[in-house]
This record gives C-alpha cells, sequence and structure tokens, in this order.
C-alpha cells in the first residue's frame, strides 16, 4: 500500500511527512500520555474502557482532553478505514503541547494530539502451544506506573534486558512483590488458583488484565487479586503475560527453568479459550453496529 496515514492536530497525513516541532513537550520532557487499541476486522476491542484509561492519564497529568468520546471514536474508525488491514492496532498520543523549555506548565500550550494504525499480528500457533520465555530484574521505574506516559526509559531499559537475553519480556519486582511485566501485566497461577497483583501507582492498570479478571469471574475460574511475592512468582505452576496486543501468553520458560512442566497449563488454557470467545464476540457485535457519526465513508 502507500504510505500509512496519520492524524495530527486535526489534519490526515502521510505518516512519513508528519511532523511536530522540537519544542513540543512530549519530545522535550516525554510531557504526555498515550493508548494502544487494537482493531480486530474493524471492531476496536474495549474501546470505551480504552477510552476510560485514557481520560484517567490525562487528568493525572492534567491536560484537558481535546476531544469527547464520540470524537475519538469517530477518529479511530475514519483511521482504522483508511489503511486496509483487517487487524490493526491504534497507537493515540497526547502531549502538553509546544512552548518554551520551561518545567513549569505552561499556561496556554495546545494539546498535541497524533494517531496512527499499524498492522497487527495476533499471537502465532507457536507461541500459544509451546508459550514464550521471560526473565526476571529489579523494577526501578518511577512511582507512577498507573499513568500510561510517553516517558518509557525505564519500561525500554527493561524490556531490553529481555531482548539481550532472547525472551520476550521481562518480569519485575519491587521489594520482594511481583509488579508487572515491562510491556505486559503478569499473572502467576498456583495449583488452580489464579493470582493476580493488585492495582496500585506501581502497575499500569491493563485492559486486558480486567478483562481477564472478569473472564475468570463469569467463567467461575478461582482467583484472587493479592499482592503475589516473588517466591510464588519463582515457584508458580503457570505464569501469563497480558498486553493489548499480546492478548493472553503463556510463560514457560524463566530465567532459562521451566514453568510448572514447560508447557501452557490447563488453566492457561481454558482462559485462552474464553479470551479468544470473547474476542469473537465482539467482532460479531461490532459488525452489527453501525459507524460512529462522522466516520470516514
Amino acid at each position: 500500500m502507500s504510505d500509512p496515514t496519520a492524524y495530527l492536530n486535526g489534519a490526515w497525513v502521510p505518516l512519513a511527512e508528519a511532523r511536530v516541532p522540537v519544542l513540543d513537550r512530549g519530545f522535550i520532557f516525554g510531557d504526555g500520555v498515550y493508548e494502544v487499541i487494537p482493531v480486530y476486522a474493524g471492531t476496536p476491542l474495549r474501546l470505551r474502557e480504552h477510552l476510560t484509561r485514557l481520560q484517567t492519564s490525562l487528568d493525572a497529568i492534567r491536560i484537558a482532553n481535546p476531544h469527547p468520546a464520540a470524537d475519538w471514536e469517530a477518529l479511530l474508525h475514519d483511521l482504522v478505514d483508511r489503511h486496509p488491514w483487517p487487524d490493526q492496532y491504534v497507537y493515540l498520543q497526547v502531549t502538553r503541547g509546544v512552548a518554551k523549555r520551561d518545567h513549569a506548565f505552561p499556561k496556554d500550550a495546545v494539546p498535541t494530539v497524533f494517531m496512527m494504525s499499524s498492522p497487527l499480528a495476533t499471537p502465532p500457533r507457536e507461541e500459544i502451544e509451546r508459550g514464550v520465555a521471560a526473565v526476571t530484574a529489579t523494577d526501578y521505574r518511577w512511582g507512577r506506573c498507573d499513568i500510561k506516559s510517553i516517558a518509557l526509559l525505564g519500561n525500554v531499559l527493561l524490556r531490553q534486558v529481555a531482548v539481550d537475553a532472547g525472551a520476550m519480556e521481562t518480569v519485575m519486582f519491587r521489594d520482594g512483590l511481583l509488579t508487572e511485566g515491562a510491556a505486559s501485566n503478569i499473572f502467576a497461577v498456583t495449583g488452580d488458583l489464579l493470582l493476580a497483583p493488585p492495582k496500585s501507582h506501581l502497575i499500569l492498570p491493563g485492559i486486558t488484565y480486567d478483562l481477564v479478571l472478569e473472564l475468570a469471574a463469569a467463567s467461575g475460574l478461582p482467583h484472587r487479586v493479592r499482592e503475589v511475592t516473588e517466591r510464588e512468582t519463582l515457584t508458580a505452576s503457570e505464569l501469563w503475560l497480558t498486553s493489548s496486543t499480546k492478548e493472553v501468553l503463556a510463560i514457560t520458560t524463566l530465567n532459562g527453568r521451566p514453568v510448572g512442566t514447560g508447557k501452557p497449563g490447563p488453566v492457561y488454557r481454558r482462559m485462552h479459550a474464553l479470551y479468544q470467545e470473547f474476542k469473537a464476540a465482539s467482532v460479531a457485535a461490532g459488525r452489527a453496529r453501525p459507524p460512529p457519526v462522522g466516520a470516514h465513508a
């Protein structure tokens, strides 16, 4: 296809030609937030929840939301319709805008709004059937990991720990407790009990994290949200990572050692089936709804 199209401050432009001034506070300070939204067969998954989290992040850093939810939805569908990929993921970013370099908030800056879409490759069958590898590290990131900030240097460095080890993800601990992955949430299974670290300022409130817990509750799968110790994580019978683009994957090797049997376990297989059923139902419901007002024809 031709160059992908991006949305930037009210205009549709070729992605390769999208430009922001160097004094944009996103560039200078990492002063902004973002969302990544998966789209299957033209249907965004849990769009309302993503936009709610965007609002929460904007409120946390005191940026006024530049669009109401209905406008975000129309823009997202417009962006998706401009690209041929059946499955996509939309990246949207809002920064505080352009101003002279000063740590204090500028009084009159206009937020910079950027959106782009990329092909979404769902986890291949090999990863689903065999699981993936992870390593562990100390979580040394800042104390507001609940904000989906574009300032991701800590996550970048910790994710590179996994890349350097030939693994997919870095599982992180702080003060002896499980927090999350460098780019995912982490679940542990002991016996048949699913464990999830509680939401706090130290982990991102994942959209897929919430969905997994909802599916567990609806299906009667035993689960608890509580602090999970490093020891419990290292000795778990199953470990999972979850994210909007990775969905739900079993971690079957941790620090070069097998997790449980070294294969995706029975609780994971059950959750994977539940997730795929939910996704299929969401796509079917999305096809039955008319597009939002203002969506690209």
